[in-house]
């Protein structure tokens, strides 16, 4: 079936004329109706208006004008994604249907390459950490994750090969751990945020999910660039992480396997897996206590978004108390109690701990961490436990998610790779390696 292409392979096919992007979608949207009754990963979804998208994306193909990257590929958009065609209505009644007048730089970013706009996907209430109704692909009695649920959902159930998320904690890495599929979050300011709900200036990120590394490394190598009106964009080339993925290693990588002071709350069976992955990469992995630092810089974290996101959508809050939810206003509320001061201090700790990994990566290519805690929780009012996400969004660096194991009731389990700041396709590169090493026979 077309809905099971990788997006890598259907843009190739579709450039060469083997494909028409309007089949592709069509088959999408055959699996959408199929499956989303139950799955309900989706909120804003137009039939017509997506197979138009592919019929001009065909239509140009065969005028044999230029196609880009993704010619006539479906991509799903976070529903907190500004386009000036659907609906962004950001997961709760406060924004029911919000029409934005511009298109989100990323969006205009796939425009151009071709990438055909599937819809939006379903998000928690202001991407944070009450959930949506969105349910896990492999058993819908288990949550995605959140708050890029909609859009791992929607990936893992073959509705769509592609779709882009966000992640201010762990809102990329966990739900692609949950539902089984690949998930990327690049270093801090690779990708512009012009046109995304803001909750947090410093720690929000885009990142994306796909079910072939080389899907999500080509989707993030297309939305990537620089923008003057995104204080964390940066004027400088970008990794190449489809280059980087494809490039065989110089020489056999290092990781680092931490002593993290939480990785009591890791469940028996996803540690027994992690364990199997170290103990399998042999003398490649060091093994090494945590920093005193890093037991602080989960409260560091807590303070800079919570003091953010009450700043940022304090008029929101304010106006609308009553249509928040009961999961969101206790946040709210202890956020209001947070002193410019301790935010200052926050800011400034978090600073150290960017110089500690700058440094730390001179020695080692990437960081082997979970994560999640486990298999996905049980859907309820919040979408599981983002700390292993934690320090490294706090810090910008590039996170990955390999869907490598799978739990003791069945549900998937990914084990997380970290690299260096503005190194992601060194990343990449890392993790081709070490899924031949783990997987030969795949290779």
């Amino acid at each position: 079936m077309l809905n099971t292409l990788s997006a890598v392979d259907a843009a190739r096919k579709i450039r060469d004329g083997e494909l028409a992007s309007v089949d592709l979608v069509k088959d999408c949207l055959r699996r959408i109706e199929e499956t989303d009754g139950q799955l309900k990963a989706w909120v804003d979804l137009k039939p017509d208006y997506a197979l138009a998208q592919a019929e001009e994306m065909d239509q140009i193909r065969r005028s044999g004008r230029p196609v880009g990257a993704l010619h006539g590929v479906p991509v799903g958009l976070k529903d907190i994604v500004d386009t000036k065609d659907l609906p962004t209505q950001r997961g709760t009644p406060i924004f029911a249907g919000r029409q934005p007048d511009a298109d989100a730089a990323i969006v205009e970013r796939l425009r151009e390459e071709g990438a055909v706009i599937l819809g939006k996907t379903a998000t928690t209430e202001l991407a944070f950490v009450h959930a949506c109704e969105t349910r896990n692909p492999h058993n819908p009695d288990h949550t995605p994750g959140g708050s890029s649920s909609g859009s791992a959902a929607a990936v893992a159930a073959f509705q769509v090969p592609l779709a882009i998320g966000t992640q201010t904690n762990g809102s990329v890495i966990r739900p692609a751990s949950f539902c089984g599929i690949y998930g990327f979050k690049p270093t801090s300011g690779v990708i512009s945020r012009r046109g995304l709900l803001q909750t947090s200036k410093t720690l929000d990120q885009v990142g994306v999910f796909g079910r072939t590394p080389e899907d999500i490394a080509l989707l993030c190598d297309v939305i990537g660039s620089y923008d003057p009106s995104d204080p964390l964009s940066y004027a400088r080339p970008r990794p190449k992480n489809l280059d980087g993925f494809n490039k065989d290693v110089p020489i056999e990588p290092n990781f680092v396997w931490f002593d993290l002071p939480f990785n009591d709350r890791v469940t028996s069976d996803a540690m027994e897996g992690l364990s199997d992955v170290v103990h399998a990469l042999g003398g490649q992995v060091t093994k090494l206590e945590s920093p005193v630092a890093f037991n602080e810089l989960i409260d560091v974290q807590a303070t800079i978004h919570r003091y953010e996101i009450c700043h940022h959508l304090e008029e929101v809050f304010s106006q609308n108390w009553d249509a928040i939810s009961p999961t969101l206003q206790p946040i709210v509320e202890q956020g209001r109690t947070i002193s410019d001061a301790q935010y200052e201090d926050a800011l400034q700790i978090m600073g150290s701990a960017k110089t500690f990994f700058a440094e730390f990566f001179n020695d080692f290519d990437a960081v082997i961490a979970p994560s999640a805690t486990g298999e996905a929780p049980l859907f309820g009012p919040t979408t599981g436990d983002p700390i292993f996400c934690t320090i490294w969004t706090l810090c910008g660096l590039p996170t990955l998610n390999l869907p490598l194991l799978v739990g003791e009731n069945g549900l998937p389990i990914g084990v997380q790779l970290i690299g260096a700041a503005e190194e992601d396709d060194r990343l990449f590169r890392t993790a081709s390696w070490m899924l031949k090493a783990l997987q030969p026979d795949a290779a």
